[in-house]
C-alpha cells in the first residue's frame, strides 16, 4: 500500500465494492432458503476472515509493535460484536419477510445507517448539521412510503422485519462510530480479519443452540456462502482500503450509499421481483436523504 491508487480507479473500485454489498442482499435471501440465518452468517464470517488475511499478506507484512496489535484486538472483539448483532439482525429481517423476498428494502432500509451515524454522533457530543436533521426526515419519509401497504391512504404495514432492518441500521452506524474513534490506533486490515473471527464464532455458538444445522442446507447453499465470505467480506473490503484511499471520504460515501439502489437492481434482474412503484419512491426518498446527509455545504459567514 505504498503507492496512492489513481483517481478514476478509485471510483471503479468503490463503485464495485458498493454493487458487490448491493447484490449481497440477494444472495442473503437466497442463503435464507437454505439455512438459517446465524448459520450463514457464521460460515460466512468465518470465510471472510480467511480471505482477509490474504490481504494482510500482501499489504500488511511488518507485523504491527505489541500495544498497537494488543489495541487492534481489544477494538476488533467490540466490533466483532457489533458486526455479530447488526448482520444478525439484517438477516433475520430478510428471514422474517411476510410478504416477499425484501433485497431492494432491505437495501434502501439497511442504508439509513449513514444519516444514523451523525445523529448517534449527538451522544458523543458532536454537532449535527441542520442538513442531516432534513436527511432524517426524508429518510422516515421513505421508509414510511416502502411500509405502507394499500397506497397512500393505506394503512403502515411495519412488520417485525422492518423493525429489525431499521435496528440493524443503528448498529452498522454504532459500528461505523466505533471504527471512527479507533482507526488511527489500530491495524485497519487485521482488524478486517480480527472481528470477523469474532462476529463468526458468535454466530456460530448462536446458530448451535437455534438453528438447524444440515449438511444438505449447507452443500445447497455453498454459493452464497463463498460470495458472502470471499466476495463480500474479502474482495469487496479490499476494494473499499483501495479506493477510499485516493478519494474524500464525503465523495466515496456517497458513491457507497449506491449500496441501496444496487440492492434493488439486483433484485430486479436476478430474483424478478422488483417493488412497486410507491416502495421504489420510498427508496428513492431515503436514497436522497442519505446523499444529503453526505454533502458538506458551505457555511455563510457574518460581516
Amino acid at each position: 500500500m505504498k503507492k496512492p491508487t489513481p483517481r478514476s480507479l478509485a471510483i471503479v473500485f468503490v463503485f464495485l465494492a458498493a454493487a458487490i454489498w448491493g447484490a449481497s442482499f440477494v444472495n442473503q435471501s437466497i442463503a435464507s432458503q437454505h439455512m438459517g440465518a446465524f448459520t450463514y452468517n457464521g460460515v460466512r464470517f468465518l470465510l471472510g476472515a480467511l480471505s482477509i488475511l490474504l490481504v494482510v499478506f500482501l499489504f500488511e507484512r511488518a507485523r504491527p509493535d505489541r500495544a498497537k496489535l494488543k489495541k487492534t484486538w481489544l477494538v476488533s472483539v467490540a466490533g466483532g460484536v457489533i458486526l455479530f448483532f447488526a448482520a444478525n439482525l439484517q438477516q433475520l429481517g430478510i428471514v422474517f419477510s411476510d410478504s416477499y423476498t425484501p433485497a431492494g428494502e432491505a437495501g434502501f432500509i439497511t442504508g439509513m445507517y449513514i444519516i444514523f451515524v451523525p445523529l448517534l454522533g449527538i451522544f458523543l457530543k458532536q454537532r449535527v448539521k441542520p442538513i442531516v436533521w432534513v436527511a432524517a426526515v426524508l429518510a422516515f419519509l421513505g421508509l414510511f412510503l416502502i411500509t405502507t401497504t394499500g397506497g397512500l391512504g393505506g394503512i403502515t404495514a411495519f412488520e417485525v422485519s422492518h423493525i429489525l432492518l431499521v435496528i440493524c441500521a443503528v448498529f452498522w452506524a454504532v459500528h461505523i462510530l466505533v471504527i471512527d474513534r479507533f482507526v488511527n490506533e489500530i491495524s485497519p486490515i487485521r482488524f478486517a480479519s480480527y472481528q470477523f473471527v469474532v462476529a463468526g464464532a458468535l454466530s456460530i455458538i448462536v446458530a448451535i443452540i437455534f438453528d438447524d444445522i444440515t449438511w444438505q442446507g449447507l452443500s445447497d447453499g455453498i454459493w452464497t456462502l463463498l460470495f458472502g465470505g470471499i466476495v463480500v467480506s474479502g474482495v469487496a473490503y479490499t476494494l473499499q482500503i483501495l479506493g477510499q484511499r485516493s478519494l474524500e471520504p464525503t465523495f466515496a460515501a456517497i458513491i457507497f450509499s449506491l449500496e441501496a439502489l444496487f440492492a434493488a437492481i439486483s433484485e430486479a434482474v436476478w430474483m424478478g421481483q422488483a417493488m412497486t412503484t410507491q416502495r421504489y419512491i420510498g427508496g428513492g426518498i431515503i436514497l436522497l436523504g442519505i446523499i444529503l446527509a453526505q454533502i458538506k455545504f458551505k457555511e455563510r459567514r457574518g460581516g
